[in-house]
């Protein structure tokens, strides 16, 4: 999930990889990462649309895209949930705080954590 956020995954197809049902994947995902598959897929696409944001030079629908969402109202309402505001407010602010710093810094910074990011 972490290499193909950007495609369509199920965790039927994910299950049958990990030579499981998906019942049992989805408990043992969970009691692994402490979230759904879903949730953890997610996070990975909030994560990378973060880094295509600050950016600066994709509208927030090609980022959605982007990062394999196919519906911006999701999208936008879950990046407001995990990151504390909108996709629009993050990309207008000023990320010069992360200039210069190593992008796998970075990426742990502003890795969404279910509330507002530590900094970017």
């Amino acid at each position: 999930m972490d290499r193909e956020y950007a495609t369509p995954l199920d965790v039927a197809s994910i299950a049958h990889v990990a030579w499981m049902s998906p019942a049992h994947f989805q408990r043992q995902f969970r009691a692994a990462y402490g979230e759904t598959p879903y949730g953890y897929l997610m996070t990975r696409r909030i994560e990378r649309a973060k880094a295509l944001l600050r950016r600066g030079d994709l509208s927030v629908t090609e980022v959605c895209m982007a990062v394999g969402c196919t519906s911006l109202g999701s999208f936008s309402a879950r990046f407001t949930q995990l990151v504390g505001e909108t996709p629009t407010a993050y990309r207008s602010r000023d990320h010069g705080t992360l200039a210069g710093v190593p992008g796998c810094v970075a990426k742990d910074i502003t890795r969404p954590s279910h509330g507002p990011s530590k900094m970017g």
